[in-house]
């Protein structure tokens, strides 16, 4: 491989760093857990890059006791040479927005990550950062504190601390409690992602440590079969139609890496990857695999006689159900939508995949005669039940259509305008009597459901369809649903821009508020992907002192801190239920947009999400049964 310059001209500035911790949100998305274990991933991507371009094959992770994260690379290091900004070129990338290798076409040839944002943002965001730089048998050293570099620099140039003979770059930073909620990383999501990024990068070895008190435990991730072997991996347990067909290719210099398994399940999962980040909202390489795939599956299909003249084609569904499939496509360029880059938007990846697609498909497909047919037996198989539950639907929603008010269970709102108004789907006629009572009519809309609705993940489509409490949601929301036959949804007619689940504060209330989350999650992700879901947190004591205000409080360790830190006699009150308190103190705890607190429900990790649902809601008992025995701890039960 031709060895590139990396050197202090390498290193592009386009402005400054002051922004960052006014508005996190704009580069790592939110301020919640997905934001904070972002930095992690930020770190790690700048690492991955250095083994794209041929310099690093080895990252070590470790999640420090003292609630830090130290990422170690045996990359190139980053350039110590002084810079034209007078500074050492490392400094510029630290503490300057939009500074790094990524603007230099001659230093990296494709790269993830935030482009010149993600170290500068996490130095931004973080309370203390700890930089250590083995290049040119020296060892360079730089602090920061809050993004603000902790010591002046003599001649411009990092310190030199030591005389090494490795190369790489070693970073420990502690993210900041002012600006994030919380400052704890999300252990089993952070595995998760390094796992994924082992499969993308077949080449590099990731290893993972966890020293943190009760949590102590280290991985390897290693995966030489690459992509194929994500795909067996995601598909663990459930029953393979044929072997993974993998393909690979390259035009104008996009270069293509595909996966793919049928498996015996009518269910449709196609992750996308650009430059190793993962596409979590798909966007244009995506497009150009599911258009290309349908229209070589009906191709195929009428050319074998499968497909007669008078039949219609596959639906795009229809070709893809029972699909695990990986599309990876590494770019020169790439255009996101967002900073945080969870869709692919350059029209150039759509063509090259098309492409590509089109030409190593063809070529396996009249190679594995076998393996086509099977595939096109699925689809067969998935129109058939299309069919038929599409016209089961449509009896069933034409017998049973609701007008607006959902046959008399929503209160409305006044407002037509969604982005002011909300709906809480609340449990039972009592709490929904209160909560009407003490709603504003103005924007909060109410509607009561009737204990814990039908398990969508272990039930069939036409009992789905055929209860009562999912079809008034359905229509109350206004925005149809999507499902594994078609796809109805249309978020644009969503009356209210935010859902909020507002159920008692036990263990059967957090029964409901699961199985609601997993209707929506099936049914309505993109309700949950842009961020229109949400879990009220109603309190569940109130204390009244003899002495002093009384205050509400929302869970076990709040009581326990209240009574440690007041002294004096108190009355207790314990709110088994929403029905028990009145329209006042459920607007001033639970509905008062001013003083309520409410959680907003997040994705991660798809891949992650997708096996937990299917592990605790399904029919398949002893992964569940292990899954309780091996969080028993943490579980909090209700007294």
């Amino acid at each position: 491989m031709a060895k590139t310059q990396y050197n202090a001209d390498s290193i592009t500035v386009l402005e400054g760093l002051e922004a960052v911790r006014k508005r996190p949100g704009m580069y790592i998305g939110s301020v919640g857990i997905k934001g904070l274990n972002h930095l992690i991933y930020e770190i790690v991507d700048n690492a991955v890059d250095e083994h794209l371009a041929g310099f690093c094959s080895q990252v070590r992770v470790i999640l420090e006791a003292d609630g830090s994260c130290t990422v170690r690379d045996n990359g190139r290091g980053i350039p110590t040479e002084l810079h034209k900004k007078g500074i050492s070129a490392a400094r510029v990338v630290f503490s300057t927005l939009h500074a790094g290798g990524k603007f230099d076409n001659n230093a990296y040839k494709t790269s993830g990550g935030l482009h010149g944002v993600g170290s500068s943002v996490v130095n931004a965001l973080s309370e203390k950062m700890d930089v250590k730089i083995y290049r040119g048998g020296l060892i360079h050293h730089d602090s920061y504190q809050r993004g603000i570099p902790a010591e002046a620099l003599k001649d411009g140039l990092l310190p030199v601390i030591g005389k090494t003979k490795e190369t790489g770059t070693e970073i420990n930073f502690l993210p900041d409690g002012e600006i994030f909620e919380r400052t704890r990383f999300k252990a089993e999501w952070i595995k998760s992602r390094l796992h994924e990024t082992a499969y993308l990068n077949p080449g590099l070895t990731i290893y993972y440590e966890n020293k943190r008190a009760g949590e102590e435990e280290t991985k390897i991730y290693s995966e030489p079969d690459g992509i194929v072997a994500y795909v067996r991996e995601l598909n663990a347990g459930k029953t393979p139609i044929h072997d993974p067909v993998y393909f690979r290719g390259t035009l104008d210099k996009v270069e293509v890496e595909v996966a793919f398994q049928f498996v015996d399940a009518f269910e449709e999962n196609i992750l996308g990857f650009c430059n190793t980040i993962f596409t979590q909202e798909g966007g244009s390489h995506i497009i150009g695999f599911k258009t290309r795939f349908t229209a070589m599956i009906n191709t195929y299909a009428r050319e074998l006689g499968i497909l007669k003249e008078k039949d219609s084609n596959f639906t795009g569904a229809d070709t893809r159900n029972g699909m695990t499939a990986v599309v990876a496509i590494k770019h020169p360029d790439p255009i996101f939508e967002g900073q945080t880059k969870t869709k692919l938007a350059s029209a150039d990846a759509t063509k090259a995949v098309l492409s590509v697609t089109g030409e190593e498909l063809e070529r396996y497909f009249d190679r594995n005669l076998e393996t086509l047919k099977a595939i096109i037996g699925c689809a067969e198989k998935s129109a058939k039940i299309r069919k038929a539950e599409e016209k089961a639907k449509t009896n069933l929603l034409t017998k049973s259509k609701f007008s607006f008010d959902s046959n008399g269970k929503l209160a409305n709102c006044e407002s037509r305008d969604p982005s002011k108004c909300e709906i809480f789907i609340v449990e039972g006629d009592s709490a929904g009597g209160s909560a009407k009572s003490a709603r504003d009519r103005q924007f909060q809309a109410i509607l009561p459901i009737r204990g814990k609705i039908l398990n969508v993940e272990k039930a069939s489509m036409d009992k789905v369809l055929a209860n009562a409490e999912i079809k008034t949601m359905i229509n109350s929301f206004g925005c149809g649903f999507s499902e594994g036959y078609g796809n109805d949804f249309d978020i644009s007619k969503l009356r209210y821009h935010k859902i909020i689940l507002m159920t008692d504060a036990d263990v059967d209330g957090s029964h409901i508020d699961t199985l609601l989350l997993t209707f929506l999650y099936r049914f309505m992700p993109e309700l949950i992907y842009n961020g229109h879901v949400y879990i009220a947190m109603p309190p569940l004591f109130k204390v009244i002192p003899k002495r002093g205000e009384e205050q509400y409080l929302y869970d076990d360790k709040e009581l326990e801190r209240y009574r440690k830190t007041h002294t004096g006699n108190f009355t207790l009150q314990r709110y088994k239920g929403l029905g028990e308190m009145d329209p006042d103190q459920l607007w001033e705890t639970t509905l008062d947009p001013e003083r309520r607190v409410l959680k907003q429900v997040e994705i991660e990790d798809a891949r992650m999400a997708s096996e937990i649902t299917e592990m605790l809601m399904g029919s398949d008992v002893p992964p569940r049964r292990q899954f309780i025995y091996d969080h028993a701890e943490e579980a909090e039960i209700d007294a």
